[in-house]
């Protein structure tokens, strides 16, 4: 679907971004880039959709050269989710979402029945919420309306460039959530930058990790906690490999009962204690042993201590 092939971008002031980048993503598939700060990650993303321009290698989309096809009809074709939500404040809901249908020259009855089906499908209600205005939305639902407003045009490609990072924990983790069970139903190619592991392993159907330019290691979120591939990867997966052989087994009060809810051996803690959190779950059983809702809180907060020092 999406192929790099030996892809370099170099600046202007000698800033080499990208170094020798291939890779490929597959029709449908949920790819994650991801590193630290100036790895490449997001120039990489903008090269896709030609907001940066490649200074060397091709990149392909169904095997025709992004360079040869016109521009507009190109980003036609993607559909783009920033950081900062960027809705028109003066236009109300259902005009934002309109932009690209009208710019495509679809007749009205057609954009204003996708309107009402992409709203629905992030659970707003199109009789209330089609002729508010941006600043009338919390953050979490003004960002469910640059995915719709993304995705009105129906393109085959969304690219996500660090979309959910500006938003309280609690957003963050539903949005997260909501994408899952939005890809399910429109089963786009999505490529989506972050810089949050744990972000990266939940959505991801392979993640690329990224350092000073170049891909170390294109995996499923599986094999990069189970095989990273030097010290880097393994330092920037950190401690969700094999999760339950953290602390939270030291917290373990007994063996566990049968009658217990279950945890799935292979999600990570965190996820983990949302689950019993949302479901009001206060002990479960985990790799045989009994956790509580307070035990990995427990944990988690002494990882976040240790990753703000």
């Amino acid at each position: 679907m999406i192929e790099f092939k030996q892809v370099s971008k170099q600046f202007p002031d000698g800033t080499k971004a990208v170094n020798d980048v291939s890779f490929r993503v597959e029709q449908g598939e949920f790819f994650i880039l991801i590193g630290p700060s100036g790895c490449g990650k997001t120039t990489s993303m903008k090269m896709i959709n030609r907001l940066i321009d490649a200074t060397g290698g091709v990149i392909e989309i169904q095997g025709e050269d992004i360079q040869k096809k016109n521009i507009h009809q190109l980003r036609w074709e993607i559909g783009y989710v920033l950081q900062q939500i960027a809705l028109f404040p003066h236009m109300t809901i259902a005009e934002n979402i309109a932009i690209v249908p009208e710019l495509k020259g679809w007749e009205k009855s057609s954009t204003e029945s996708r309107i009402d089906e992409l709203l629905h499908m992030v659970g707003l209600e199109p009789e209330t919420y089609r002729s508010r205005y941006p600043s009338e939305l919390s953050g979490g639902q003004q960002q469910r309306i640059g995915v719709v407003r993304a995705l009105a045009g129906n393109p085959d490609i969304l690219l996500m460039d660090e979309p959910f990072s500006a938003l309280d924990p609690l957003s963050r983790e539903q949005l997260q959530e909501d994408i899952q069970k939005l890809q399910k139903e429109i089963n786009k190619t999505i490529v989506f930058v972050t810089h949050d592991m744990d972000e990266a392993l939940k959505l991801g159907d392979r993640v690329a990790v990224m350092q000073e330019g170049s891909i170390v290691q294109i995996d499923s979120p599986e094999g990069l906690l189970q095989r990273p591939e030097n010290e880097f990867v393994k330092s920037f997966v950190g401690s969700r490999r094999n999760p339950w052989t953290l602390p939270v087994k030291e917290a373990a009060q007994g063996d566990a009962s049968a009658d217990l809810h279950v945890l799935d051996p292979e999600m990570t803690i965190r996820d983990a204690y949302q689950q019993m959190r949302k479901n009001s779950i206060s002990e479960a059983s985990a790799d045989g042993k009994l956790v509580t809702q307070q035990s990995m809180l427990d944990v988690l907060a002494r990882e976040e201590e240790v990753e703000s020092r």
